[in-house]
């Protein structure tokens, strides 16, 4: 039988850390010096931990791994936005993308960077706009491999991360138990320290689970996939909404404000005869209204074996105008990474049909 895996250091928490020392003998504040190797001085290899004694570093390095992740392509675009594709230990890839702060979400200075980072190989949910879901899912992502794509990203670009959106491949709140591990160790002063109103999680509307992160007390952000602003036209982009309508995702929402300051963004992917209609603008104005929510519109971005087409330049920016006409913050997104197939999932679809891990992907239809 193979050998298991050995788990990395990069998925304990300071007290975990603490306490497994604390069982080989060791003193509790090599936690801190240790901690201070990963996320401060990123050291790539247990030896290098200088200060720890050889005896120590040994059975760190027998124990636990280091790096989860091995890069393995990038696409750089002309807007500065940036796509990496790492390898995972099991063979799979995950796809990462590194852009300049969205005003959109943020309101940040164009010299602040995004990192769109992803909480599972593939999705289950099956968006019909979306590349990650068109294979399914192969698995969640570990709490290290999604605090390793930060690290990653950081290391390949020279770049400092100053804002996280859960937006990349997969559906955060379907792996949430990995994903509030991986919150508590980006957050946390003695891990990578970014703030939680720098975070952002983007979900397709699992509305339990959005009730269960709304408990947790850091202000973190939330994002909405809307895609369409009434059950018909909703359902017809996502599954989602068939579990867990636009009544019920509504009252996880209402729920999610009283524990939160922060407003709600409704992402809403703009495509060609499906949900770019006035009827549908003032639909989600009214929805958007009684929240209190901010939208953010993004013209579709084309992904190979989808039948959806982009609105004309035009239309996009009508369907904005009649929304902010009725008091809506919106925002037209400037598209990102057009030129380098930045929609989720696309590179990694690519590699993994390559190698044959995954089989051509299914054409959906609408």
């Amino acid at each position: 039988m193979p050998d298991t895996p050995r788990p990395s250091l990069f998925s304990l928490t300071q007290q975990e850390l603490s306490d497994y020392l604390k069982e080989v003998g060791e003193p509790a504040y090599r936690a801190d010096q240790i901690l201070d190797w990963l996320y401060n001085k990123r050291a790539t290899d247990i030896q290098d931990m200088s200060n720890l004694p050889a005896a120590l570093r040994d059975i760190l390095e027998k124990h636990f791994a280091l790096q989860p992740l091995t890069p393995t392509h990038t696409e750089g675009s002309t807007d500065t936005t940036r796509k990496y594709l790492f390898r995972l230990e099991d063979g799979r890839y995950v796809e990462t993308v590194l852009i300049p702060a969205s005003p959109a979400l943020y309101g940040e200075r164009s010299d602040r960077y995004t990192a769109c980072v992803s909480s599972q190989v593939g999705c289950a949910f099956g968006c019909k706009f979306c590349a990650s879901g068109l294979n399914g899912l192969a698995r969640n992502l570990r709490t290290d491999e999604i605090v390793g794509q930060l690290l990653a990203v950081e290391r390949a670009s020279g770049l400092r991360i100053n804002n996280i959106v859960f937006m990349g491949m997969g559906e955060p709140l379907a792996n949430l138990p990995n994903l509030m591990k991986a919150l508590d160790i980006i957050t946390a002063p003695w891990g990578i320290g970014i703030g939680a109103r720098h975070i952002t999680i983007s979900t397709s509307g699992v509305a339990p689970k959005i009730k269960e992160l709304a408990r947790r007390p850091q202000q973190i952000r939330l994002a909405i996939s809307l895609h369409g602003a009434t059950d018909e036209v909703r359902s017809q982009i996502m599954p989602v909404n068939k579990k867990w309508n636009i009544e019920a995702l509504v009252e996880a929402l209402e729920y999610w404000k009283t524990h939160k300051k922060q407003k709600i963004t409704f992402e809403f992917i703009l495509i060609q005869g499906i949900n770019d209609s006035f009827q549908q603008a003032n639909a989600l104005a009214k929805l958007a209204k009684s929240l209190q929510a901010k939208v953010n519109l993004i013209p579709y971005n084309k992904v190979e074996g989808l039948d959806w087409v982009r609105p004309s330049d035009g239309q996009c920016k009508a369907f904005r105008d009649k929304l902010i006409q009725q008091g809506i913050t919106t925002t037209l997104r400037i598209e990102k990474g057009h030129d380098i197939d930045a929609a989720c999932g696309q590179l990694r679809l690519k590699e993994e049909t390559k190698e044959g891990i995954i089989s051509a992907p299914i054409k959906q239809r609408n």
